[in-house]
């Protein structure tokens, strides 16, 4: 201790021993030391007889003591915190705690100049991502939305055998061409609470015209992509494709809503691991595509789930956005044109409701649906390019309506290897007598009933990890049961594929398919009608390389 520090607790020592002020001359200086060496210096709060945990400064006296360790007490263990404190006594206080914080500067300084080369280049790190910061606030979209995105380029071509259909033009002559098309996805995913969602999406596409597109082609439907897209005003057009709202309602419960919603929106879950990257349409729908008819409209939705149980149920209205609620006829010179009606709840609404049950498993799951949907007006209760001709306009002509159910079941090994995860599902729809869909057929009418079913297999990291290997096969809608007439309506798909994970964000899929008899009955129908053999139904084998990008 220096001469100085022992001139500042001399005075101190002495008022700590005499009742009343001392004077210099009363200074016992082996006191003062005594009182101003470490040993008398206390490290806990307890050591002070005097003091307990009800003094009104007990936390403040707590952390001189043992925090900073700058509060001396009195040699006989007292810290007599009601006796008044001499300026000697204020002075010796102020002076032990300003060596402490010496002590600690120095050490700091030390450290700062030892550790000087990595501050520097801290700091300087500090200073750009406060910029980056600072910019990325200033040109920020939104504090609450997200943009995802992702587009789908698909190079390919179709080859055709068997008979011809469609009014003597060939497929090949339709849809045999290579054709080079995309299919481009924008999310907006907005949240304001953190556990709900509005999903803005907007879409736009070119496949109207490839070999691709599936309905309204004078060749097959079936041979449609998932991502065969294209926006009702035309190529490279965007549009809305999704806008609804999803939150939490209560305990296990969720709503979904928007006024474009999809059927699959509002399922607590789907029933089905295949596929991780689609080709055919037709292997999208968990083998019930009448189950699932993916109905995009308006509409709503409630689902609970625990423990991996679910139970959903929605409903939707294609024409939910049109204000007539009913189809209008008009002749205008002998020719009669019918104006699609609307609304919601109404006869023309194109509407179908859903309910399904279900459960979720860590590894597999399994869920049984039941759709009821309304004919015509525009709505069907298949979605267009997985059905054949005759089974489509069941499920869109006439004014009837129809019963849809479907069974789909998945398991997924733990760990992958051999054995691949396996999907099926299979589905069934029934008409009502209303439906007198495909009369334009000879000897076709009244169809009653369809069915579908499909397995599918995928392999996890096959050969490369990362990497995916993929099959499918099963019959696509055909109808099962009419009023007069035998469908002949019977086909079979397969696809198979292998997905190249090139990086986290871009994947490419080679691709091949088979349609064994996609125009079904309508096929067999024209064929007998253009005179031409009926065995030899028209075959659809196509090949495509499809490129997926996702940032």
């Amino acid at each position: 201790m220096n001469l100085f520090q022992k001139l500042l607790l001399a005075p101190a020592a002495l008022g700590l021993m005499a009742p009343g002020a001392a004077s210099a001359a009363d200074m016992n200086l082996a006191g003062v030391n005594q009182y101003a060496s470490t040993e008398e210096q206390v490290t806990s709060i307890s050591q002070f007889s005097d003091v307990q945990p009800t003094d009104w400064a007990y936390q403040a006296l707590s952390n001189l003591v043992e925090r900073y360790g700058c509060v001396a007490g009195y040699p006989n263990g007292t810290f007599q915190g009601k006796k008044a404190m001499t300026r000697f006594e204020a002075a010796a206080l102020l002076n032990a705690c300003l060596d402490r914080v010496t002590e600690v500067t120095d050490q700091l300084k030390k450290l700062m100049k030892e550790f000087e080369k990595e501050l520097a280049i801290l700091k300087g790190r500090v200073d750009g991502l406060e910029a980056r910061v600072g910019t990325l606030e200033a040109n920020q979209f939104s504090t609450t939305t997200k943009l995802k995105g992702s587009t789908y380029w698909v190079l390919g071509a179709n080859s055709f055998g068997g008979n011809f259909s469609g009014g003597g033009q060939g497929a090949s002559a339709t849809q045999g061409g290579t054709t080079f098309n995309y299919d481009l996805r924008l999310d907006l995913d907005t949240s304001f609470t953190g556990k709900d969602l509005l999903r803005t999406r907007l879409r736009a596409g070119n496949f109207a015209q490839s070999g691709f597109n599936g309905p309204g082609s004078v060749g097959p439907d079936l041979n449609a992509l998932e991502v065969s897209f294209q926006e009702a005003s035309g190529a490279n057009s965007v549009g809305i494709d999704r806008l609804f709202y999803q939150f939490p309602l209560g305990s296990g419960f969720t709503f979904t809503g928007g006024p474009r919603v999809r059927q699959d929106d509002m399922l607590a879950m789907w029933p089905s691991a295949y596929p991780a990257d689609t080709i055919l349409d037709v292997f999208t729908y968990a083998g019930a595509p009448g189950a699932y008819s993916l109905n995009l409209g308006g509409g709503a939705g409630l689902w609970w789930q625990k423990n991996g149980f679910s139970i959903s149920a929605n409903y939707v209205s294609a024409n939910a956005n049109n204000g007539q609620p009913g189809a209008i006829q008009t002749t205008t010179g002998g020719v009669t044109t019918t104006t699609t009606g609307g609304g919601v709840l109404t006869s023309a609404a194109a509407s179908s409701s859903t309910i399904q049950l279900g459960y979720a498993g860590s590894n597999w799951g399994a869920a049984f649906a039941y759709t009821y949907s309304q004919q015509g007006s525009g709505g069907s209760s298949l979605y267009g390019g997985n059905a054949t001709p005759l089974a489509l306009l069941a499920s869109s002509s006439g004014t009837g309506t129809s019963n849809n159910y479907g069974l789909s079941a998945y398991w997924s090994p733990k760990t992958a290897g051999y054995v691949p995860s396996i999907s099926a599902g299979w589905g069934y729809s029934s008409y009502d007598a209303a439906n007198t869909a495909a009369t334009s057929y000879t000897g076709v009418s009244g169809i009653t009933a369809a069915q579908n079913w499909y397995v599918g297999l995928q392999w996890a990291d096959a050969f490369v990890k990362g990497n995916s290997l993929g099959m499918a096969v099963g019959q696509p809608t055909f109808v099962t049961a009419m009023n007069s007439g035998t469908p002949q309506d019977g086909n079979y798909a397969w696809e198979w594929w292998y997905k190249f994970q090139v990086t986290d964000h871009i994947a490419v899929t080679p691709a091949i398919f088979y349609l064994s008899n996609p125009q079904g009955g309508a096929g067999f129908a024209a064929a007998q009608a253009a005179n031409l053999s009926t065995t030899n139904p028209l075959t659809n084998f196509g090949g495509l390389i499809k490129t997926t990008f996702k940032f």
